[in-house]
């Protein structure tokens, strides 16, 4: 590589671009490729500019064939031949050793420094490697960057070191049920069904997953078919291979299961019985939060009040279909808002969100309708006296 870089200056020389005090140290990424026209080709970069070295001796100084030529091997390839800066008929080529060469400087690619990153890791969605950015994860030119929109070129010098994942191996959740192809837990409140993205540091339903499943391992969502929200306890089921989540995706997704859920609200519902019909859309105003709006998707609900003492009720919910947020949505909206609600109601009355998913009726291979149940918590019942198994 020393004879090499040695050359690779003096063609420099030749051209004007460097003098006997330039280093050979700003040469670098010397490549040796496999031209079809030219007897030798090399690339290299120089002061942070990619350059090519053409040998060939029957280019005749043919600019457009040169660049013909070249673009066979480099189809995208941009920028200009520099020109011989000791030839008064501004020809190109060169004599360098017996041979005609001549020098091809490449202009310089600008882009994004997260669309760099993607093209790099296709493997890493694009908000990923946004949050790796602003975390401080990633360097150009051995300098810290956070901005996500930063220019980079093709010469910088570009590395990505996200942190090592942490290991919650010797954390658990209570296991329901399982066999060889699904897996079913009492998800306790406050574990995330999974993560939002890159850079959340916690544990997860889909990491415990992770264990049991061969379906989406190299996603973060690892045998998840259906999500409950984060400080929603209860029964969640999980596919433990492909064949299987997408069993069970469909009949989430074509509303073949039933689901129940318990919960402890605010007040008495001034019916109780009755089926709540009221579509459900993302608030405009605060688009993390849902509400009841005519234009928004529909939603069913059927509930029952099944105990109550002077202020609150034990109720259970069957919701028909499946929105984000639906129960508290709609419990709030008929004035009964669920203990506990930190979005749609008053958390500080509360521990916890007392919205539990009680049962889940489903259809597992082979063709077994089965009924799973995650016990009613006893915080849920201790404030209603004669109240027995939910």
């Amino acid at each position: 590589m020393k004879a090499e870089n040695n050359e690779i200056k003096a063609v420099l020389r030749q051209y004007g671009l460097a003098d006997e005090g330039s280093s050979r140290r700003a040469i670098s990424q010397v490549k040796e490729l496999d031209p079809q026209f030219a007897s030798r080709l090399v690339s290299f970069y120089y002061e942070n500019v990619k350059y090519f070295l053409i040998y060939d001796d029957t280019a005749e100084d043919d600019e457009a064939n040169i660049l013909a030529e070249l673009r066979k091997d480099q189809p995208h390839l941009k920028g200009a031949l520099v020109q011989n800066p000791h030839d008064d008929q501004l020809s190109y080529g060169t004599r360098f050793k017996g041979k005609e060469i001549y020098l091809f400087a490449v202009a310089p690619l600008k882009r994004r420094l997260d669309h760099e990153l993607a093209e790099r890791y296709p493997n890493l969605s694009r908000s990923t490697i946004q949050k790796y950015i602003k975390a401080g994860y990633v360097t150009v030119n051995g300098e810290e960057i956070t901005q996500v929109r930063r220019d980079v070129f093709d010469a910088d010098d570009i590395a990505m070191t996200p942190p090592e994942a942490t290991d919650f191996s010797a954390q658990e959740i209570p296991i329901i049920f399982i066999d060889d192809n699904v897996i079913v837990i009492n998800k306790p409140a406050g574990v995330l069904s999974h993560s939002k993205g890159a850079l959340n540091d916690e544990f997860t339903v889909a990491e415990f997953f992770r264990r049991y499943t061969t379906d989406g391992l190299e996603s973060s969502r690892p045998g998840i078919v259906h999500r409950l929200d984060r400080d929603t306890s209860g029964v969640m089921i999980g596919a433990r291979n492909e064949e299987t989540a997408v069993l069970l995706k469909k009949q989430f997704a074509d509303r073949k299961t039933k689901k129940e859920y318990v919960a402890v609200v605010e007040g008495i519902p001034k019916v109780l019985n009755a089926v709540i019909d009221l579509p459900i859309g993302r608030n405009p105003a605060t688009p993390s939060q849902f509400r009841v709006d005519a234009s928004g998707k529909d939603a069913v609900t059927t509930y029952e009040v099944i105990a109550m003492n002077e202020k609150q009720s034990l109720v259970k919910f069957w919701p028909k279909t499946g929105r984000t947020h639906q129960l508290r949505v709609h419990a709030e909206y008929i004035n009964i808002p669920i203990v506990g609600d930190r979005v749609y109601g008053d958390s500080k009355k509360a521990d916890r969100l007392y919205l539990h998913a009680h049962t889940l009726e489903i259809t597992i291979p082979t063709s077994d309708r089965r009924v799973f149940t995650a016990p009613v918590p006893p915080e849920f019942t201790e404030h209603f006296p004669g109240v027995g198994n939910v």
